[in-house]
């Protein structure tokens, strides 16, 4: 049965609010709004600073994926939709800087008003925002979208409704949402949910639509044509509402985008090779300097572009499953990281070329310090002392091997690990006082050949050890199935996170969704210690106050050795194409996110 989410005390208006809302607190309306601080640009901004406001419109981008897709609908929690659709045929009420840590500017919103406290946020519409039938956009699509995706989409949505205390009209453009508790972040995310037309769903059951048509927004592209499991073709709307927009110039310069369906990498890279596809994103550098010296790269027909960015690494590596046992004992994990030979299996993949995860936000300002916990750190820590992992306080780093294949150093200490946590050789087999064995599968997708490689190198450790390791490999759909249901005891993971990350936190480690079906808290950890941080950088009014917190949550997160991590991808690799193009001078501080390409990219004969 699929939960059902809702919340008290939400006053979803029909009638406008007409008495004048006056204040001490009540501030101007503004095209843009920042977490700290002021936007970086002006209202009168012609383009952000990263984009070629003067880039040609026109050609075709195809992109490849790995698997198949049953579904146009990416809202809701069902289905395998193409995962680009929701970045494509949608808009939201804000739209997010690539080029600042956390800046919204207005997208169907010509405004945004806050209070000093942050306690509310209103938004007003722009008059001529229509979706792509030509139909208004209206405050009933707006209140609709947020209460649907609230309490009938996907769990990304979820979390945000139940922080709202009203919604309600407040004009014949208005809107305002109140939250139900402190939290400076939420008027920023607020502002970026989609909006979808309430009218196209009356009578429907819209948790369950899925290719019977694609929700109707009002973004610059439309589904045009698709063939199930197949392809699926994007056209631009040439009476697109928004196209002079200064948030939109510069953006979305393709004619067409169509999205090919492969049946795993290996496939994907011959089509990109033979020029089927125009781009392929590399994430492997020993890949990218051995495989990309075919003749097309060579005839100059494909370039090769790496594309900086100061995010932080975020984490990716095999997730372990903390609900059942064995993994729910963190003296199990500690010997499954101490197993994991990665130094050796790092040279072995990347020629040793990607530095290692250190911790969930490696690479930034906001990483965790070597060390014990100092300061406003260990402030925040304290209360929790008793009940928080070792190393969190006292200092933690991964293990670190001498990169020969035996790992003999970081082995014994696994076997001290499973020892002290009841596991001992049986008959030549790790097992329990119960007399059983040590057994475990690893859930990949199929196309996940990267993964399946690492996991080959790293079962025979674990041989050693006398665990067996199972891996499953499945299609895409299942897959997804056996995520939302946490039906697996490892599987890989990958999050990535901005320079500014708050209630996106809750959706990755939050206790209240722990064990809903479709969280993203795939380790299902439940920790007062790690909501209370991310409580903290959400309601955080100075940024020391807020990278205090998130390099406690770093802390707590590393130190309960939830992830084996591997390499960090400090790039974007991106092949493609020569007529793709983009400004190599003004690259945004995100560098290669879901924004880039293709949003501010462009087709160029030459």
């Amino acid at each position: 049965m699929r939960p059902h989410f809702f919340v008290t005390h939400v006053a979803l208006a029909g009638t406008l609010a007409l008495a004048a809302l006056t204040g001490p607190t009540r501030a101007e309306p503004s095209h843009g709004i920042a977490m700290y601080g002021e936007p970086a640009l002006p209202p009168d901004f012609v383009s952000l600073p990263y984009l070629n406001p003067e880039a040609p419109k026109g050609g075709t981008l195809v992109s490849g994926n790995e698997g198949g897709f049953d579904s146009l609908n990416p809202y809701v929690i069902t289905g395998n939709p193409p995962w680009q659709l929701r970045f494509l045929i949608s808009e939201s009420l804000m739209y997010r800087s690539q080029d600042e840590p956390f800046t919204v500017y207005g997208l169907l919103a010509e405004s945004v008003e806050v209070p000093d406290d942050r306690s509310w946020v209103e938004f007003t519409l722009r008059e001529e925002a229509r979706f792509s039938d030509g139909t208004p956009v209206t405050i009933e699509d707006v209140i609709w979208s947020y209460e649907t995706l609230g309490t009938e989409g996907n769990a990304r949505y979820r979390g945000l409704w139940s922080l709202l205390e009203s919604v309600e009209q407040t004009g014949p453009r208005s809107v305002r949402f109140t939250f139900s508790k402190q939290d400076r972040e939420l008027a920023l995310i607020t502002g970026l949910r989609p909006i979808l037309k309430k009218a196209q769903f009356e009578g429907k059951d819209f948790a369950k639509l899925s290719l019977e048509e694609p929700p109707i927004g009002s973004a610059p592209y439309v589904i045009s044509d698709f063939t199930p499991a197949r392809s699926v073709t994007l056209t631009r709307n040439p009476d697109y509402w928004g196209a002079d927009l200064p948030i939109r110039r510069g953006t979305n310069n393709f004619d067409e985008i169509k999205i090919e369906f492969y049946g795993d990498s290996a496939v994907l890279f011959e089509a990109f090779k033979g020029q089927e596809i125009s781009y392929i994103r590399e994430f492997n550098a020993e890949k990218w300097n051995r495989d990309y010296d075919f003749p097309a790269v060579r005839a100059g027909d494909i370039e090769l572009s790496e594309i900086p960015s100061e995010r932080p690494s975020g984490i990716t590596g095999f997730v372990m499953n903390t609900r059942k046992p064995p993994f729910d004992d963190i003296r199990v994990r500690d010997a499954m990281i101490h197993a994991f030979n990665f130094e050796y299996i790092n040279e072995t993949l990347t020629g040793g070329r990607q530095p290692r995860i250190t911790s969930y936000f490696s690479g930034s300002e906001l990483a965790m310090q070597d060390g014990p916990a100092e300061g406003r750190v260990r402030e925040l820590l304290a209360p929790f002392a008793d009940n928080i992992p070792k190393g969190a306080l006292e200092g933690y780093a991964l293990p670190q091997s001498d990169g020969s294949p035996r790992n003999r150093g970081n082995i014994r200490k696994a076997v001290a690990l499973l020892e002290e946590a009841g596991w001992t050789i049986q008959n030549g087999a790790l097992a329990n006082s119960n007399g059983k064995p040590f057994e475990f599968t690893l859930l990949l997708r199929q196309g996940a050949n990267e993964f399946q490689t690492i996991s080959d190198l790293y079962g025979k450790a674990l041989e050693r050890l006398g665990i067996t390791m199972r891996v499953e490999i499945v299609d895409p759909a299942q897959y997804q199935l056996r995520l939302q249901d946490f039906d697996f005891d490892m599987t890989d993971i990958r999050r990535q996170f901005s320079l500014s990350p708050g209630n996106d936190q809750r959706l990755y480690w939050g206790s209240d969704i722990a064990n809903t079906p479709g969280s993203r808290n795939l380790m299902g950890v439940e920790s007062q210690a790690i909501d209370s941080m991310v409580d903290a950088m959400v309601e955080s009014r100075s940024s020391e106050d807020f990278t205090a917190a998130v390099r406690a949550l770093d802390r707590l997160l590393t130190a309960g050795r939830y992830v084996i991590p591997i390499h960090t991808f400090d790039k974007g690799r991106i092949a493609h194409v020569k007529e793709l193009k983009y400004a190599e001078d003004r690259v945004p501080l995100y560098g290669d996110s879901v924004y880039f390409l293709p949003e501010i990219w462009w087709y160029d004969e030459g």
